[in-house]
């Protein structure tokens, strides 16, 4: 068995680039669709899918050191892989259960953002589009119903909102509020990570798997590379 681990490792160790690979991409994802950095630039909140790029990126280059240490059948190298990818996975862990511990602080940092944009709408052109886009993507108004919007300049008089906030475009926007989204866009954004929580969590399962699994086949390499097994 232990003649076939080095192409077994190397073959396993580009498994996990091609998992580096899906973490960054869904990383960048969660990133831009899901907490839209023009929307939402609380560190607290674009936190996570940073850390999910870098472990993506940290992954796919452990793991082409991990195929080279393989490939040479080098100690050292094999070694210092099988420490990386438990370190990767300890910190997927502890970052999985800061996740769960944080998230009324997570839902609150989605609030503050919000009203500081709402402030902001009138004032900065590139934040007015963000939130315009914002509204008009997940069809929602404000930050918990439209009414935040009576607490900002011009629309304090009650008698319009903004054109985005309207489910059929009107320079009216307001005056018939049968016409206004009725969800505010924390509500909304909270129902996509919902939807998107299990997508996420399904794909982080699957590589913590296959970080386990090449951890694994690294301790049988370096087993083998010392006892000094036959390549046939």
């Amino acid at each position: 068995m232990c003649t076939t681990l080095p192409s077994s490792d190397i073959r396993f160790s580009f498994s996990l680039q091609i998992c580096g690979c899906a973490l960054i991409g869904l990383g960048i994802y969660v990133f831009v669709q899901v907490y839209r950095p023009q929307v939402l630039p609380n560190a607290s909140i674009s936190g996570p899918p940073i850390v999910i790029i870098a472990v993506g990126v940290v992954i796919f280059f452990i793991s082409f050191f991990g195929c080279c240490g393989a490939a040479k059948e080098n100690y050292c190298m094999v070694t210092t892989f099988a420490v990386f990818l438990l370190l990767i996975f300890l910190v997927e862990i502890a970052a999985a259960i800061a996740g769960y511990v944080y998230r009324n602080q997570i839902q609150d940092a989605f609030t503050d953002s919000l009203k500081d944009d709402l402030k902001k709408y009138n004032t900065t052109a590139d934040v007015r589009k963000a939130v315009d886009d914002l509204q008009r993507d997940l069809q929602c108004c404000g930050v918990a119903n439209y009414s935040d919007w009576y607490e900002v300049d011009p629309f304090k008089d009650r008698q319009q909102l903004p054109e985005s906030c309207c489910k059929v475009s009107s320079t009216e926007c307001g005056k018939n509020l049968t016409n206004v989204y009725p969800d505010g866009c924390v509500h909304k954004i909270e129902d996509l990570l919902r939807k998107n929580i299990a997508i996420v969590a399904g794909v982080a399962l699957g590589i913590a798997f296959f970080e386990i699994l090449g951890i694994i086949f690294a301790c049988c390499l370096m087993k083998g590379i010392r006892s000094g097994y036959e390549v046939m």
